[in-house]
């Protein structure tokens, strides 16, 4: 491969790592927020 392309593997595996913490996250704020709305008042 040139460089011009591992650059852009590395950039992509970057915005692919960013991406799957921002998932995490969102997931976990989902699962809290509907644990939450199951306990009964």
């Amino acid at each position: 491969m040139d460089a011009s392309l591992m650059a852009r593997l590395k950039d992509l595996q970057e915005e692919n790592r960013r991406l799957k913490k921002m998932y995490a996250e969102e997931r976990l704020k989902a699962d809290i927020l509907q644990e939450a709305m199951a306990i009964k008042w």
